[in-house]
């Protein structure tokens, strides 16, 4: 380690990258974290739509995750508006940080102020500071504009790309790649929450370069209309795609905790399904990979956060 408190880089977005901060930030490390941008739906969806302004909802999640649960403000950030009224479905953070973004002229300069009110243990950098959106290759050749069009169009994706394709990462970002003992990417949705940071072309330069551990989290089931019947060698390979054919994360995460049948079954009338680890692919790729038991134990298939996070810790001492 470079020093006696790793600094660990994390990129991702959604629920998947919040539940990984919500345990790391019980740990040792100084935690910087780089956020995909191009959500489309629900609450950042519209006020994308509606006011022409970055997408708050992902970052607001990390937010929360890095927060301390008790306090007032992290609970605030939290609210959702009820009611048949425009707020119907909004929260709290999402309207502060687009206000704030408005205020400032500058959406990243409105993270770092609402991380300063939310005291939140670590720094967030959104992955560009420009207006993007994703493009999606479908299996039948047809190119698709939106994330939620890509992942409900109901064909395989084949390639996804930023438009426009020549956005900017933030300098700190960069600076904060540099400095990382170990870079972490995932767990979550791969096309639309995971590879949409490495397309923008000067994060996945950085990442290349760093000489830090690179940890891939495996997501524990497939997801509907984005990953179907996708196995762990299969995601690698779709990163390898998106990464000029370079091997970026050679480092997996795996869980090997098994739910309940009856959870299974659940998921599975859901089209969604435990993700097939096939090893002898992943030994032939060059893989290295750890198995743990990170389940949650609750009514829903996910990472526990403190079990994933004692996982990368773990990795950080092999």
């Amino acid at each position: 380690m470079k020093s006696p408190r790793p600094r660990i880089l994390s990129i991702g977005g959604g629920t998947g990258l919040s539940t990984l901060l919500r345990g790391l930030k019980n740990g040792p490390a100084h935690l910087s974290v780089i956020v995909t941008v191009t959500d489309d739906g629900g609450s950042s969806g519209r006020l994308r739509e509606e006011l022409n302004v970055m997408p708050p909802g992902d970052i607001r999640n990390c937010m929360i995750a890095l927060s301390e649960d008790e306090r007032l403000m992290s609970r605030l950030f939290r609210y959702r508006f009820n009611g048949k009224g425009d707020l119907h479905g909004h929260s709290f953070g999402n309207l502060f940080l687009t206000a704030l973004a408005e205020v400032t002229g500058d959406f990243a300069e409105a993270v770092k102020l609402t991380s300063e009110v939310l005291a939140i243990k670590g720094v967030i950098y959104p992955s560009t500071n420009s207006h993007v959106s994703l493009r999606g290759l479908l299996n039948d050749g047809s190119w698709i504009s939106g994330e939620t069009k890509i992942t409900t169009s109901g064909k395989k994706i084949q390639r996804i790309c930023l438009d426009p394709a020549d956005a900017r990462p933030l300098d700190a970002a960069l600076e904060a790649i540099a400095a990382a003992d170990v870079i972490t990417l995932g767990p979550g949705s791969l096309y639309t929450s995971l590879i949409p940071n490495l397309l923008v072309r000067d994060i996945y330069e950085s990442v290349r370069r760093s000489r830090a551990p690179k940890i891939y989290v495996q997501n524990i089931m497939t997801q509907p209309g984005e990953t179907d019947g996708m196995s762990v060698a299969d995601h690698v390979e779709a990163l390898v795609q998106h990464c000029d054919g370079q091997l970026l994360f050679s480092k997996v995460l795996l869980n090997s905790g098994t739910p309940s049948a009856q959870l299974l079954t659940k998921y599975e009338a859901e089209h969604a399904a435990f993700v097939k680890i096939d090893r002898d692919r992943m030994a032939a790729m060059g893989l290295e990979w750890v198995e743990r038991d990170m389940l949650s134990e609750d009514d829903v298939i996910r990472h526990d956060p403190d079990r994933l996070a004692k996982a990368v810790y773990e990795m950080l001492a092999l």
